[in-house]
C-alpha cells in the first residue's frame, strides 16, 4: 500500500489534473534513426507482468499519438515532477535484495523503471491512450542502463525522466536509445537501432 495519505493524494492529483484524453490514430512517424527488429523484453518486465497482469494487457491495437495542447503539456510536467518529488530513489538491491525487479513504488521507494511505471499508470488511469505512453530503455550520459517514459504526440516524442524535472524532446536528453514498447502491443519490444542492446540494470537515480 501507499504510505498514509499517499494513495489518496495520487488519486486526487490525477482528478485535479483533468488529464486530456484527446488522441488521434494514424501512421506512426519514425523519429529515431531507425526502428529495428523485435527486441528482447528488459530484465524484470515479464516478472512484473506476471505479478501485475492488469498493467500489461496486450493484444493488437492501432497506434495513437497524443494531441499536444497547453493543458496536455502542463499535465505532463505535473505528473513528471510529482512522481519525481514523491518517490524516493532506492536500488532494487537495497529495496528487494535482488539486482533487478520492476514494481509500482507503492511504498514510496523505487528506481528508474518504477518511476516510469507509476507515471504511465497515472496517465493511463486518467484516460490517456496506452499506445502513446511507451516504456523506453536507454543508456544515460554515463553509459549506464536507464528507463524513461516516451510520450508520442503530434508535436514529436517527449521524455518523462526521474533524472530531469522538465519534460524534453528525446533529442535533447543526451541519451542513446536502445529499445521501447511497441505502440501496438505493450508486450512487444522493438529495437531503436542502437548497438549492444543488452542493457545492464539501471541505477535508482
Amino acid at each position: 500500500m501507499f504510505k498514509r495519505g499517499q494513495g489518496k493524494g495520487l488519486a486526487i492529483i490525477a482528478i485535479l489534473f483533468g488529464l486530456a484524453t484527446t488522441a488521434h490514430a494514424g501512421n506512426e512517424r519514425v523519429q529515431y534513426a531507425s526502428l529495428g527488429d523485435t527486441a528482447r523484453a528488459p530484465i524484470g518486465w515479464v516478472e512484473f507482468c506476471a505479478e501485475n497482469p492488469g498493467e500489461c494487457r496486450g493484444g493488437a491495437t492501432q497506434a495513437r499519438d497524443i494531441v499536444m495542447s497547453q493543458t496536455t503539456w502542463k499535465d505532463l510536467l505535473r505528473v513528471n515532477r510529482w512522481v519525481n518529488d514523491t518517490i524516493k530513489p532506492m536500488t532494487d538491491m537495497e529495496h528487494w535484495g535482488v539486482v533487478e525487479k520492476w514494481s509500482l513504488p507503492t511504498d514510496g521507494y523505487g528506481d528508474c523503471e518504477d518511476y516510469v511505471l507509476l507515471k504511465r499508470k497515472m496517465l493511463i488511469d486518467a484516460g490517456w491512450p496506452r499506445e502513446a505512453l511507451l516504456i523506453t530503455v536507454v543508456r544515460d550520459k554515463k553509459g549506464e542502463g536507464h528507463a524513461v517514459l516516451t510520450v508520442k504526440s503530434n508535436k514529436g516524442e517527449f521524455i518523462l525522466d526521474n533524472q530531469n524535472e522538465e519534460v524534453v524532446a528525446w533529442t535533447e536528453t543526451g541519451y542513446r536509445f536502445v529499445k521501447r514498447q511497441s505502440q501496438t502491443d505493450p508486450n512487444v519490444w522493438v529495437s531503436l537501432g542502437q548497438p549492444n542492446s543488452a542493457v545492464a540494470p539501471a541505477r535508482a537515480k
